[in-house]
């Protein structure tokens, strides 16, 4: 099942609701999700595979080219699509217009899933709620749902379990995702970057993991490089005597243990890529493309 939407909607935490654990990173910023993450539900009688997507934009620059063809690729490959959509913001005719005209190019089967409903206006819910389930597109189903407080989610389960194929499953019974243990703790070292600086600083950053040793009865050691385009963003990163650097890589290694269960020394370095993300080499280093 692909996840999409637009930006901030709440693809990543809805796939966290989902799982019953924090798979994705969060951000109050939006375009925080750059890859495709499959996170595995097993459960007695059924595996259900989701893919969150990067938000829905207009590209400009080669990595959001990369990340909208991510996006294709995990609605075709979906035996289903759940398009989220945030009904907290501002419900004027023309935003919930071009919804549903970015609802037409999601291939079917779809259920809409109205996200952040508890922050939202009952009456306009119910409106958009009308207008989605009344759309040329004719969505499966049309939900409201709140997936940071989990209102409404095991309705949402409900009706993607009822569709769900019957197949083998793709997956070992015990797996989480298809990604490895070094993807998820740069994206957790990403995330702090976004909650630990504004503007558009976070957008231009992205994380390489350089060493990732575990040492069994000791902390594992991990080393990683915060790539940035500009030697004023590097600045920017470090701080004053590396105070904020210092401080972002507190806040990640304590997520790190969490999300490992172990400890582990985290050393942060920061090194300008000019221009990275409209390198394909380097989009390509950096595994944002094939």
């Amino acid at each position: 099942m692909a996840i999409v939407g637009r930006p901030n909607a709440g693809k990543s935490t809805l796939l966290n609701a989902l799982l019953g654990q924090k798979l994705s990173i969060v951000s109050a910023k939006p375009q925080t999700t750059r890859h495709k993450i499959l996170g595995i539900l097993n459960e007695p009688g059924y595996q259900a595979v989701f893919m969150d997507t990067p938000g829905m934009i207009e590209p400009k620059y080669l990595l959001q080219t990369v990340m909208m063809k991510s996006v294709q690729s995990s609605m075709r490959d979906a035996d289903l699509t759940v398009f989220i959509r945030d009904v907290a913001e501002d419900l004027n005719p023309d935003e919930v217009r071009g919804e549903l005209e970015a609802l037409r190019e999601v291939p079917p089967p779809v259920i809409v899933v109205l996200n952040k409903c508890d922050l939202a206006d009952q009456t306009a819910v119910n409106t958009v709620l009308v207008r989605f389930a009344g759309s040329s597109a004719a969505p499966e189903a049309v939900l409201p749902v709140s997936a940071l407080r989990g209102t409404g989610v095991h309705f949402l389960k409900a009706e993607i379990l009822r569709r769900l194929p019957v197949h083998p499953p793709y997956y070992p019974e015990d797996s989480l995702s298809d990604q490895n243990e070094r993807f998820f703790v740069a994206e957790i070292i990403r995330e702090k970057v976004f909650e630990c600086y504004r503007a558009e600083v976070p957008y231009s950053t992205t994380v390489r993991i350089l060493k990732f040793e575990e040492k069994p009865g000791r902390k594992d050691v991990i080393e990683a490089e915060i790539c940035v385009e500009r030697e004023s963003q590097k600045g920017i990163l470090i701080g004053g005597g590396g105070a904020a650097l210092k401080k972002t890589g507190q806040t990640a290694r304590k997520d790190i243990e969490k999300f490992l269960g172990r400890p582990v020394y985290l050393e942060l370095r920061v090194k300008v890529r000019d221009r990275w993300r409209e390198d394909p080499i380097w989009l390509k280093r950096l595994g944002y493309s094939e």
